[in-house]
């Protein structure tokens, strides 16, 4: 499966669910800890559909709560395998709050996970190339590399000089 190349539409998994009174906190807001569940779950349906494979949650790279969501909000997550490596993949999920009136989407939250697929024994399996289809898919794989390189160095796993990818950012 390794060999095969994908686009990350194939691994889009949405899901919409209602802030109840057990999700929040006592301001009435939505609960960090439960949006973040949502967001693992989405997210590793994504990875799924990506590599074929049960795939476990790795890191969590960025979880930004940029907005703060309602007891009753209509809370969207959408997910997407923005790149592939060897076994892992990094997937982006887009949380949106819909207004009740209007209909209309606003990005409220945002999450950068990393899976590692695995086969019947955990360890770890290939999985596919990603392609991008567009822009903003290509913006993502692209960033995606910049990430990796500098999670790899800060643990270590990679020497600084070696990121490619992070020094171009400093020579522009």
């Amino acid at each position: 499966m390794a060999n095969q190349t994908k686009y990350p539409s194939a691994s889009i998994a949405t899901t919409t669910k209602v802030v109840l009174p057990n999700d929040t906190n006592t301001l009435g807001k939505l609960f960090g800890g439960a949006l973040m569940a949502w967001i693992d779950e989405i997210a590793v349906v994504a990875a799924f559909r990506h590599s074929g494979r049960v795939a476990v949650t790795a890191a969590i790279n960025n979880v930004s709560f940029s907005k703060q969501i309602d007891l009753g909000a209509i809370v969207t997550l959408s997910a997407k395998v923005s790149r592939a490596f060897n076994s892992s993949m990094e997937v982006i999920i887009d949380v949106t709050v819909e207004d009740r009136v209007t209909g209309e989407q606003d990005l409220s939250n945002q999450a950068i996970l990393t899976f590692v697929a695995v086969d019947q024994n955990g360890r770890s399996i290939a999985v596919p190339e990603i392609t991008p289809e567009t822009e903003e898919d290509q913006a993502r794989y692209d960033a995606a590399l910049r990430r990796r390189q500098l999670s790899l160095v800060i643990a270590g796993r990679m020497k600084a000089e070696d990121a490619t990818e992070l020094r171009a950012i400093f020579k522009a």
